[in-house]
């Protein structure tokens, strides 16, 4: 099972490439790729179909949040700034980490290395804010804790043995 055609993904990444957004983005680490037949083994494969329906998963949430919202609102409800804030950045945030997920599933360390950092720095924000008093109604807090379930998961997939053995960190060079 492909994310998406071949030939939508091919012109997608010449014209990624031809940006040249894996240099802007993944700075000196940008044009390490890990080796092939790392990329196609069963199990990098299985990991990255997980991540891509945990994925899913969080879009559908961020889109149940934004609905909840319009919903209340039209029912007549006041719903807090903070609400629509949070609903729009959930949104914004799942959409790069589509694309950090589809560029490490090219093979890009640097974005297998985001998406392992945000999978471990967003739940503990999210949940953090979530904790404050008053700031989001209890549907809301209830939201960043699947929000958060959900991005431990998609952690859980990268921090497994395979796929720290799969993208190795890149040798140091010597800066003269």
């Amino acid at each position: 099972m492909t994310p998406h055609p071949p030939a939508l993904s091919a012109r997608a990444d010449r014209a990624w490439t031809r940006l040249r957004l894996d240099r802007l983005a993944g700075g000196r680490q940008g044009g390490y790729v890990i080796r092939e037949d790392m990329l196609a083994h069963p199990d990098t494969v299985r990991s990255f179909r997980w991540i891509r329906w945990l994925l899913v998963a969080e879009t559908v949430v961020g889109l149940t949040a934004v609905l909840v919202a319009v919903l209340l609102t039209r029912a007549g409800q006041d719903v807090p700034w903070a609400v629509w804030f949070r609903a729009t950045v959930v949104l914004l945030i799942t959409l790069t980490l589509y694309v950090f997920a589809w560029r490490a599933q090219l093979g890009y360390y640097w974005a297998y290395q985001r998406l392992r950092l945000f999978s471990r720095v967003f739940p503990i924000v999210t949940l953090v804010i979530a904790a404050i008093p008053g700031l989001y109604p209890f549907w809301m807090v209830i939201e960043q804790i699947v929000f958060s379930v959900l991005m431990v998961g998609i952690g859980d997939v990268l921090t497994s043995d395979h796929m720290r053995r799969t993208f190795p960190k890149p040798a140091r060079r010597d800066a003269r």
